[in-house]
Formats: C-alpha cells, structure tokens, sequence
C-alpha cells in the first residue's frame, strides 16, 4: 500500500462516519513547538534513568546508536533474550538497550560487562528525548502504538519486533505501507535469531535500503509537525470541533 491509497482510505472512513482526527498526540515541543510548556505526558510508568541515558548519548556520534524498547508490558523469554543480547553484539553498533529491572535476569551472564564500550542498558528510558537525539540512528520496537507514533513524528527508522495484540498490524504499516522501517523474520520456530537481527541492524543502519528509509522517516515526521502546525489539518479539525461546540 502507497501514501495516497492511504489517503483514499482516511477519504472513505470521513465519508461513512463523521469524524475528524487528531494527532498525532506527541508534545509540542518535540513538533511545531507552539506551547513552550507542553514538552512532556506528565507521566511515567517507570522512572527513567534520564541523565545517565542523555549523558551517554551525548558522547556518541551522530545516528551511531540503535535503541531498543520493548515497552512496559512486553516480556521476551529468556531464549529470545539471549539472541537479541548476542545479534546486537555481532552488529558491534552502539546500543541503548531499555531492560526492566523484572527482565534483567534473562540476559546472558556478563552481557553487560562485555558490551561496556557499546552498550548501555538501562531500565527506563526518557523516551521522547532519546528518539529526538542526534545520536540515535535507529529504533528496535515491539511496535506498541505509542513507541511507533513517537518514531514516525521524530523520523526515526524503525527495526519492527511485534510481539501480540496490534503490534502486528503496526509493523505492517511500518514496514510495508510507511516504509520507514524492516521487520525481523522469524525462523520456524517463532524465534528472531541473532544473525537476522544483526541483518536487521545492518540493513537499517547501512544497507541498500538505509537512504530511503530515512527519507521516508523524514518525510512522515514533516507530515505530522505539518498536521499539528498552525494550519494544518489536526489544528483544523481541533478548530471546527470547537467552532461546532459552540454554535449547539
């Protein structure tokens, strides 16, 4: 599916419902930058480690880093730990990898300490200010509808890892009709092995593919600061939703 079948798609629901949408829902501090306060949800699930993780991002260079973020919920098994621990130390990239504390004993033994020089795990992250960062180059997600809005409005590519419930449907948009990212393969099994996301890394960091992927994530972020903007069609439908409150 291409952009403008997506549009006839969004044209064909207004015209059997009476809706307008909204969004997307990011701070707008991190889009059109319209309300200086509003540069957070005001919530955290978790407390996230934010100093250490900006501190070391800081440190890295441009789009070197692959972030990965399973969510709050998603629990891998051990084994599916183990292999995304060792794929990403066969792409020898810079990680930021976000491992809840109740997760942390599925990873291999001494992971950590061996990754020291390119890894940082961390049990929470500041999400918002990690995709905006220079450094980071690319997202490793479960495809959670809010991660997966966030990358699209920051323009970061995205490595596609659904886990259950929408999340596959999100990495098909992702990969197939955005086109702002790949999806991991599953072996025979149901297993993401190390080599194919090593692949996966690579393919998204250098690959044929990287340039227009990262065109694509760019062209996605301009159309929803654009959709937010003073003018555009999110600040429009906000704008007759009210103007049609008052009037009744």
């Amino acid at each position: 599916m291409h952009f403008a079948d997506f549009l006839q798609i969004i044209k064909w629901m207004r015209s059997k419902w009476p809706i307008k949408t909204v969004g997307p829902t990011i701070p707008s501090m991190y889009l059109d930058k319209r309300l200086d306060d509003d540069n957070d949800y005001g919530l955290h699930l978790f407390k996230p480690d934010t100093d250490l993780c900006l501190n070391w991002l800081n440190s890295k260079e441009a789009s070197s880093v692959v972030y990965v973020s399973f969510g709050s919920i998603a629990d891998l098994t051990e084994e599916q730990m183990v292999e995304l621990a060792m794929g990403l130390k066969l792409t020898n990239k810079n990680f930021l990898w976000v491992v809840r504390e109740t997760e942390q004993n599925k990873l291999p033994s001494n992971f950590m300490e061996e990754t020291a020089e390119k890894g940082l795990v961390v049990s929470w992250s500041p999400q918002l200010d990690v995709l905006a960062h220079r450094a980071v180059g690319c997202f490793m997600t479960h495809c959670g509808w809010n991660s997966t809005l966030e990358a699209l409005s920051l323009g970061v590519p995205m490595i596609a890892m659904p886990q259950w419930t929408d999340q596959p449907t999100n990495a098909k948009f992702v990969a197939d009709v955005w086109e702002v990212g790949i999806r991991v393969k599953k072996d025979e099994k149901g297993m993401m092995r190390k080599e194919e996301i090593e692949r996966c890394v690579r393919e998204i960091m250098e690959g044929e593919k990287s340039l227009d992927i990262k065109r694509n994530s760019e062209k996605w972020k301009n159309l929803a600061k654009d959709a937010v903007d003073e003018g555009g069609s999110s600040d429009k439908n906000i704008q007759e939703f009210v103007a049609n409150i008052i009037r009744n």
